[in-house]
């Protein structure tokens, strides 16, 4: 099933990020490149690496300068993780372009990649969360509250799984159909922003 394979791999990412915990370091891809493997793990890294700027800059004793650092960081891999998504369902359109799309087929409300998108974030804060469960600093009710929280994320990422299994089982018999759509960001593009282009 392709969620255990990219459950497996993201969870690989994430476990390799923490034995540094450093948003600086460079990503060490142990798969080849342009396989779907690769993809996996580089779109996991980019997560893992912006769900800890997005601590960073949350740091009330941070200086302007350096959270102006972090923000335009951020921004730069808001676009990396959409460019991302986009080699994935680029990967997918190619890997079922000879199915057979049936008469009643219907069209899903999120493409595969999209769809592995939340599974990657989802595997991040089963990761996080599941820290927070093994603090000793916290109160008995507010210790609960965590451990609920940890176990409606796992709740969460069997539903998703079977979601995304049963969705590429349908494109792969032509009962759904993909369509995919740029996301055509503009805040990046300097003939699009009009702060970027000047705009009066």
């Amino acid at each position: 099933m392709i969620s255990a394979q990219a459950l497996k791999i993201f969870n690989q990412s994430i476990n390799t990020y923490h034995l540094t915990d450093d948003v600086n370091k460079q990503i060490e891809n142990p798969y080849k490149p342009g396989s779907f493997e690769h993809l996996l793990y580089a779109k996991n890294w980019i997560d893992t690496v912006q769900w800890h700027l997005e601590d960073i800059i949350r740091d009330p004793n941070i200086t302007p300068e350096e959270a102006l650092k972090i923000k335009r960081w951020i921004d730069k891999s808001n676009q990396e993780r959409t460019d991302m998504v986009e080699y994935l369902d680029s990967y997918f359109l190619d890997k079922y372009k000879d199915v057979k799309i049936l008469e009643d087929a219907k069209i899903n409300t999120e493409s595969p990649a999209w769809a592995l998108d939340r599974l990657s974030i989802l595997a991040l804060k089963i990761y996080h969360m599941k820290e927070e469960t093994l603090r000793n600093d916290i109160q008995e009710d507010k210790k609960k509250e965590v451990n609920d929280k940890y176990n409606i994320l796992l709740e969460q990422q069997v539903d998703l799984s079977t979601a995304i299994d049963e969705l590429m089982e349908e494109i792969a018999l032509g009962k759904k159909y993909m369509k995919v759509y740029k996301q055509m960001k503009m805040y990046n593009d300097p003939e699009l922003n009009p702060v970027l282009y000047g705009k009066k």
